[in-house]
């Protein structure tokens, strides 16, 4: 019998652990045990995103879940999208915990990639977020302080290969993201070679990305080099709903690999 991995899964912007369904019963039904979380604010979270006040407090679930495994025991972490913020921070802190980090159409910073710069990239290859709300709680002559992905954003920047079913769940579930300044969010993010370093990272290219196009993964790619890198061809921006089956055999390989 093959050892039994723990893999811990964690949502992009404005979505939650809901999300996962479909890998997390891939995963579960090979044998392995899985943990989906919701960051704060997000998915059934209690938090309301007004509540949050910086960075560390939207990521704080995943740093509580990280300081409560038992000494011995090392996770595979998933990371999605804006997820990937999360598990850069995590793989700072808790670097012994994690035997390898997955990156999955992620935003990936790195010792020698800020997330300022990320970010920068990121805005100027990627088109506009469409029909997306944001909040300015204040003052509209303020930067906003949350946004919420737009059905037309979902559906044909996001959701374009997935299923309809997927489409219409998310549309119902979508809560508001926090937004930070990018300097306060740099400071959060700071990773060192020696921690951040020290964990194996896998970057998942999603080439029918419209969201995080896949000149942007390749750039943070060629920036920041994973250990390894894996294509999905043919998935939009959410792999877990277009190509779950795909994503989770990259994570049982991943499992296999580096664990």
């Amino acid at each position: 019998m093959e050892r039994q991995k723990h893999f811990v899964l964690v949502h992009g912007a404005c979505h939650g652990a809901w999300c996962w369904y479909k890998v997390a019963t891939l995963l579960t039904s090979a044998g392995h045990k899985v943990t989906a979380l919701d960051m704060a604010a997000s998915g059934v979270h209690p938090k309301r995103v007004e509540e949050l006040h910086a960075i560390s407090d939207y990521f704080e679930p995943l740093m509580e879940f990280m300081t409560s495994l038992p000494p011995e025991e090392r996770v595979i972490l998933v990371g999605h999208s804006m997820g990937g913020l999360c598990n850069s921070v995590a793989m700072e802190r808790f670097p012994e915990k994690i035997s390898c980090a997955v990156f999955a159409a992620c935003i990936m910073p790195g010792p020698a990639l800020s997330f300022t710069a990320a970010k920068e990239e990121n805005a100027r290859q990627a088109g506009s977020f469409m029909d997306s709300q944001y909040m300015f709680d204040n003052g509209p002559n303020n930067p906003p302080t949350s946004m919420l992905l737009g059905p037309d954003c979902l559906s044909i920047q996001l959701y374009q290969l997935s299923p309809a079913e997927d489409l219409s769940l998310a549309k119902l579930l979508l809560r508001p993201h926090p937004l930070f300044s990018a300097e306060a969010t740099q400071e959060e993010l700071w990773v060192s070679k020696e921690k951040y370093g020290s964990v194996p990272r896998v970057y998942i290219v999603c080439d029918q990305d419209k969201i995080i196009k896949e000149a942007i993964q390749r750039w943070m790619i060629e920036k920041n080099p994973p250990d390894e890198v894996k294509v999905i061809p043919g998935s939009d921006h959410m792999l877990m709903f277009s190509k779950p089956q795909e994503m989770c055999s990259c994570l049982l390989e991943v499992a296999g690999k580096y664990s």
